[in-house]
């Protein structure tokens, strides 16, 4: 009983709505109707919704040229969130993918057809050089080099090491510090210095987090290698 008056309340709501639009159509026009619409439509899901920016390969605004491969790099936030190096809408390092680690996280790759070769971490503050150079010193020509840093970079870096980066296309190696920011993209047997390289200096006057600077980013497009007798 005690819900009749509600009740009565809503049925007459609903008629006089129905009635409205029933007019409304009736005279030739849909103004009732699409003020209606317009009251039932949510703010946070309008009917003309804009269409969404597309996207391509790992996220890159725009599309790379022919024979040229998508990548891109992020570098670890402080020692929580792990880097991630993309290449050709492959992910070949992530924390999803359970490979990455403190230190250097680097991905080698055949610079003619993009394929992976390998991909694993260094721990560059409590680790041993050794098992880096072992990794990086025999590359053959043309091998593309993708590296992010996560925590500390540098630490157990040696002279040979800094040395092997320079002469891979990096112009921050020689000066890389304990925890610094540093996302690289080289190549075996480049002429010139990359033009895929950031760095950011740990500074306790600048940096995002306590104790470290903001994670880095690079995205773009490199050109694959030729093959022999092409």
């Amino acid at each position: 009983m005690r819900l009749a008056g509600p009740l009565r309340v809503v049925v007459i709501v609903l008629t006089a709505g129905l009635t409205w639009i029933l007019v409304s159509l009736l005279l030739g026009t849909q103004s009732g109707f699409s003020r209606l619409q317009q009251l039932l439509s949510s703010p946070d899901n309008p009917s003309t919704a804009e269409p969404r920016p597309r996207r391509y390969k790992c996220g890159l605004p725009q599309p790379c040229p022919e024979l040229h491969l998508a990548f891109r790099l992020v570098s670890g936030a402080a020692n929580v969130i792990g880097p991630k190096i993309c290449l050709e809408d492959k992910m070949l390092m992530s924390s999803v993918k359970n490979n990455v680690g403190r230190g250097l996280n680097i991905a080698l790759v055949n610079g003619v057809n993009g394929e992976l070769i390998d991909a694993r971490f260094f721990d560059m503050w409590a680790g041993d050089v050794n098992e880096l150079l072992k990794f990086i010193r025999p590359l053959h020509e043309g091998t593309l080099v993708f590296v992010a840093s996560y925590d500390d970079p540098a630490t157990k870096m040696n002279e040979e090491t800094r040395r092997i980066f320079s002469e891979l296309g990096s112009s921050v190696a020689k000066e890389l510090g304990f925890r610094d920011s540093w996302v690289f993209v080289g190549a075996k047997g480049v002429q010139d210095k990359s033009p895929f390289e950031q760095h950011t200096k740990n500074s306790k006057s600048t940096n995002k987090y306590e104790g470290w600077p903001e994670a880095l980013e690079i995205e773009g497009c490199i050109p694959q290698k030729k093959a022999d007798g092409q």
